[in-house]
């Protein structure tokens, strides 16, 4: 099959819509399919094609809401006079859906779209949209969707969408099944009787980086190392971090608990040896979809402990790999941990190495059977095939 695969960012570029469309792509490469990303510029990829990817570039911006400027009419022409069999776009409320969407009784593909959750639903600013995406959901072939509960699976059964499949995320068995033989405590100078306490979340201002920083802070706990994960997305957040680590770490109390921060840019092999050398993962994120980092916890016999945000709850319901933290609501549609009730919840998986084993090797048990990315790709695989011979 010839498919095309339309996201707003991709490799290099990092986050979980990049690392989903990217091991879909390169998988179903391998698969014998032919496969092409349509993503945004950058000026940091200088090659039209990765591991059997074909890569076409467009110089765009924003999405329907904001408004999009630059090759639009380029990319809407490259839509419609295309030969893929498949067309899937991957989540809304950015240009690569938005810019495609007036033009779906035109493209000649089949077309599927991955909505990822519709952070912007409860948006004033986007009752328009919404509005006009309850007749758009229906002139695709199908509409995919993460979990079974959550607010865009929700607005699809709401307006009569018909044509619906639920594919879960993953974590890949050819990254995870191996310990990396990088020594993250030796290169980040982690003593080995210290507990590990890690995120993994991109500097957006959404990744509940400040919630975690002060559950951290707040917990009773000893000899205990916070690792902090991010690349920088947001410069701001990156900087209220850096800050607040840094205030973190010169704490009398902190120091004499042998308490420290630590907040880097790691590379995916040494994100991975951190998985692997991590006791907790802590999860305090503010709106999500379907996290990829629980399922990579998961994946690296890793317990979790995560705000009510997504599909988190339904994770914890298939793995049993993790618990909620304590979550409030703030507004449209975003979440933010309970302070101090969540500083409890940490307190507790750290005093209990057994709570945090079984969580773990419950979780493991799950990835292994229905969330490596290899049994994902080919539940994609079918329903492509389904639609191109229907």
């Amino acid at each position: 099959m010839k498919i095309l695969h339309c996201v707003e960012f991709y490799h290099p570029s990092v986050g979980g819509a990049q690392e989903v469309v990217k091991q879909l792509s390169e998988r179903l490469v391998k698969l014998g399919h032919d496969v092409t990303v349509a993503t945004t510029r950058l000026a940091t990829r200088k090659v039209p094609a990765l591991h059997g990817v074909n890569i076409q570039e467009f110089d765009i911006r924003g999405n329907f809401v904001r408004g999009i400027s630059g090759e639009v009419e380029r990319y809407q022409n490259y839509l419609k006079e295309s030969d893929f069999d498949v067309i899937m776009n991957y989540a809304a409320q950015q240009w690569t859906t938005d810019a495609t969407l007036p033009l779906l009784a035109e493209i000649k593909a089949k077309k599927v779209f991955v909505p990822c959750g519709f952070s912007g639903l409860y948006s004033p600013d986007y009752r328009e949209y919404f509005e006009s995406m309850k007749g758009w959901m229906k002139q695709y072939d199908i509409c995919v969707f993460l979990s079974n509960y959550y607010r865009d699976i929700d607005f699809a059964r709401a307006n009569s969408v018909e044509h619906i499949k639920v594919i879960p995320n993953g974590a890949g068995a050819d990254e995870f099944s191996e310990v990396p033989n990088a020594d993250i405590r030796k290169y980040l100078g982690i003593p080995e009787n210290h507990c590990l306490i890690l995120h993994v979340g991109s500097h957006t201002g959404h990744k509940g980086h400040a919630e975690a920083l002060k559950i951290f802070s707040k917990a009773k706990i000893k000899n205990a190392v916070f690792l902090m994960v991010a690349n920088k997305f947001s410069e701001r957040c990156a900087m209220q971090c850096a800050l607040s680590a840094k205030t973190l770490n010169i704490s009398p109390s902190n120091r004499r608990d042998g308490k420290k921060v630590i907040i880097t840019e790691l590379t995916r092999e040494e994100t991975l040896a951190a998985y692997h050398a991590a006791d907790l993962f802590l999860f305090p994120s503010n709106v999500e979809c379907s996290p990829l980092v629980l399922f990579e916890a998961m994946a690296s016999k890793t317990a979790f402990l995560t705000t009510d945000v997504g599909n988190a709850k339904e994770i914890i319901t298939w793995s049993d790999g993790g618990k909620l933290l304590p979550t409030e609501e703030i507004n449209n549609g975003y979440a933010r941990a309970k302070i101090s009730e969540s500083v409890e919840v940490l307190e507790e998986m750290y005093r209990s190495r057994d709570t945090r084993e079984t969580l773990a090797q419950a979780g493991h048990r799950a990835w292994q059977a229905r969330f490596t990315w290899e049994k994902i790709t080919l539940q994609y695989e079918d329903l492509y095939k389904r639609l191109v011979n229907a």
